[in-house]
């Protein structure tokens, strides 16, 4: 794909095109601070967005310097130039694993040990890393998502706790050697547990993940048949599936369309608990005065109990799928969202 006058630039491909035209050094500055899904995302942009031209430069960046508007951008090389760029962000092995998502056919490194170990109950991680040296412990751990990685901390015998997490904060520069031979010793590992180590794959977040992300039509075809074989796992999944961060995705339209029925307390309460940027939505939805008006509102509420704000935000989800029962709420592209 060549990103050229005549393409509309989405949000991503400008935030690709701005990090791109960076330094190196200020690029993974940025990088560093954006979550795995964020980078995941803006990686595999950059990886395909292909050649850019100075028009579209200039659509994505307004005001840049007129010899950066001429200069372009060019698509030879782009995946190495990305790889090295999310290396001084993350470091190599994050990249190499997040370069397997986004540009598998540019991929030659090969760690599946570290990629099984993604997949693997945090209990099970921790059997397996129990008796490794604390300093290789903190390594592997670093190669894992934050929340695994706590989990498989908590898994690990106590007295490890506090030798592991001084590591991991002091830990500099890892060699790649060092990072060939950890993979090594894991492989080994699993390779003598295969066939005993549990993968942890499925549940009730992937099923609502997948639904969430197909056709509504498919809801209204399966969750009333899984109701009829279990009652329980239907609600389980309908809770999982409608929460109150699904909001975010509304359009300006559809959030004005919701906060007509939200009583002014609820909606007090239910903007309490989340960021400032995520308010953005809602405020973006009512007139200045009004968004104003509720900004103070918020900020002379002080603290509150989370109890208070979950069942707010519970009242605004029900709200919204009343809404959308009755089609004054549009969720999602399909052919049936749309009359």
């Amino acid at each position: 794909m060549t990103a050229s006058a005549t393409q509309l630039l989405g949000g991503t491909d400008k935030a690709a095109i701005m990090v791109m035209l960076l330094a190196e050094e200020d690029a993974s500055r940025i990088l560093g601070q954006l979550t795995p899904d964020e980078l995941r995302q803006l990686a595999g942009t950059m990886c395909s967005i292909g050649d850019v031209q100075p028009h579209a430069i200039a659509d994505a960046i307004a005001g840049f310097s007129r010899s950066t508007q001429q200069n372009g951008l060019s698509g030879h090389g782009r995946v190495d130039s990305v790889r090295k760029i999310l290396s001084g962000a993350v470091g190599e092995v994050k990249t190499e694993n997040l370069m397997r998502q986004v540009a598998p056919e540019h991929e030659e490194a090969n760690l599946p040990a570290l990629g099984l170990l993604r997949w693997l109950d945090p209990k099970i991680i921790g059997e397996i890393l129990a008796d490794e040296h604390p300093q290789a412990i903190a390594v592997l751990l670093l190669q894992l998502d934050t929340d695994v990685a706590a989990a498989a901390l908590a898994a690990l015998p106590e007295e490890l706790h506090t030798p592991v997490l001084h590591r991991v904060a002091r830990l500099g520069p890892v060699s790649r050697q060092a990072i060939e031979i950890l993979e090594q010793t894991l492989n080994a590992k699993i390779e003598k547990l295969h066939g005993t180590i549990p993968l942890t794959m499925g549940g009730i977040k992937h099923a609502a993940d997948i639904i969430n992300r197909s056709h509504r039509s498919l809801e209204k075809r399966v969750l009333p048949t899984i109701n009829k074989i279990d009652k329980k796992l239907a609600k389980e999944l309908e809770n999982e599936m409608f929460k109150f961060e699904h909001l975010f995705a509304l359009d300006t339209k559809m959030t004005g369309v919701l906060l007509r029925e939200i009583e002014s307390d609820t909606l007090i309460l239910a903007l309490k608990g989340i960021e400032e940027d995520q308010r953005e939505q809602f405020f973006g939805a009512m007139s200045s005065r009004a968004a104003d008006g509720l900004r103070d509102e918020i900020e002379m509420r002080g603290r509150v109990k989370k109890a208070d704000v979950e069942t707010a935000q519970k009242e605004v989800v029900a709200i919204a799928k009343r809404l959308i029962a009755q089609g004054d709420l549009i969720m999602g592209e399909g052919d049936e969202d749309y009359v």
